[in-house]
């Protein structure tokens, strides 16, 4: 099972920069945050949800997690100092957009698994893109060569 880095979190918020293997443990991080959440988007935390939460989560960061991990994190809102917006968007400052953008297309693959789409999952995915910092231009692939 793997674990969030709270370390992480806290060198993100006080400014520090990740090494490489700490940025790719926040990578995944947002992503298992993210997507687990996602599932509680509706008030209603189904089973497929979760179950693709575990799949696209193992096959995006190589990590296994249980239907426990997930649900617990999907729950955690009620207990958190600190918003999944605001980590969402301290975050994003840290990693590329392409990672970005691979955690909103993972969102959307988790959203789509029930076979429907509620109006608070809608907003939720709102939220977590904007919260990133994506452009439409990034959402479908596309940014200016630097």
């Amino acid at each position: 099972m793997a674990t969030l880095g709270l370390d992480n979190i806290f060198k993100i918020f006080n400014g520090a920069e990740p090494s490489a293997s700490e940025l790719a443990q926040l990578r995944n991080d947002v992503m298992f945050m993210a997507l687990a959440r996602a599932t509680s988007a509706d008030t209603n935390i189904q089973s497929i949800e979760v179950e693709r939460v575990i799949e696209v989560l193992k096959t995006h960061t190589g990590n296994d997690y249980s239907a426990a991990d997930i649900r617990v994190a999907a729950q955690s809102a009620i207990f958190e100092k600190v918003s999944l917006q605001r980590y969402l968007s301290a975050s994003a400052k840290k990693i590329a957009w392409q990672d970005r953008v691979a955690t909103v297309n993972a969102l959307i693959d988790v959203i789509q698994s029930d076979g429907r789409t509620s109006y608070m999952e809608i907003n939720y995915f709102n939220d977590v893109v904007t919260a990133l910092q994506l452009t439409p231009a990034q959402l479908v692939g596309l940014d200016a060569e630097s």
